[in-house]
């Protein structure tokens, strides 16, 4: 496909990845995003045909005006849609390929300084949360889905889920609606429920020896046990 109808395509994309969206008049105001992918196309054309100093331009003045920096090398592919779309920064060898989501605040960025590929290369149908931090060359799979805030600094498998800092895996192979952002779950809140119940347990056993107590200190043992498993998993 040519940059003229790639660009058709991004801003057809977005009534299906945006409700709000409600009238072509938007796009020039509310959707950052959008312009910014679209110059991208020119610039990445630019950058790839030798006038790379050209594109920087071309990028440095799309930075401007929708406060989303995307280097000309950067590779996107087809119907990719940042959603909002402010503080987005995508690096220099980053590899982003169909039908991906990305929201605000989102880093595609490096953790080395030398050359050769350093950025993420996200995957078809993946969906990276508001102010995600994906860094280093790494995967993250097909129709994966990141948490926002996360700190992803290991690969995704394909239809997982992950989150925290630095972000775990929590589900492999089980997203089935990368959209569903309200469900995931709070490993934090899991776990100080975990120490508070721990405590009232072993107070008790302090107080009384009693083996029922015992018994459930046990079987809390075993969740625990199966909760660390899953994360390291």
């Amino acid at each position: 496909m040519g940059i003229y109808s790639d660009i058709k395509e991004d801003f057809a994309n977005a009534y299906k990845n945006d409700p709000a969206l409600n009238s072509k008049l938007d796009f020039l105001f509310n959707y950052p995003g959008v312009w910014a992918i679209a110059w991208h196309r020119v610039g990445h054309r630019l950058h790839t045909s030798g006038h790379k100093r050209l594109a920087r331009v071309v990028m440095g003045l799309t930075q401007i005006f929708t406060h989303i920096d995307i280097h000309p090398a950067a590779v996107i592919g087809q119907r990719v849609f940042i959603d909002h779309g402010t503080g987005v920064v995508i690096g220099e060898t980053a590899i982003i390929e169909d039908d991906v989501v990305i929201y605000q605040g989102v880093t595609l960025g490096g953790v080395s300084l030398t050359h050769g590929k350093r950025h993420p290369t996200v995957k078809k149908g993946a969906v990276i949360g508001a102010g995600a931090k994906v860094l280093g060359n790494i995967v993250i799979g097909e129709n994966a889905k990141i948490g926002a805030n996360s700190v992803v600094v290991k690969e995704v498998p394909d239809s997982s889920t992950a989150i925290g800092i630095p972000a775990h895996v929590i589900e492999k192979g089980r997203c089935t609606d990368p959209f569903m952002h309200n469900m995931l779950p709070d490993i934090n809140k899991e776990m100080f429920e975990y120490l508070l119940k721990r405590v009232a347990i072993l107070e008790h056993i302090l107080v009384e020896d009693n083996k029922s107590v015992l018994d459930e200190d046990l079987e809390l043992e075993h969740i625990y046990e199966s909760f660390i498993k899953a994360m390291k998993n």
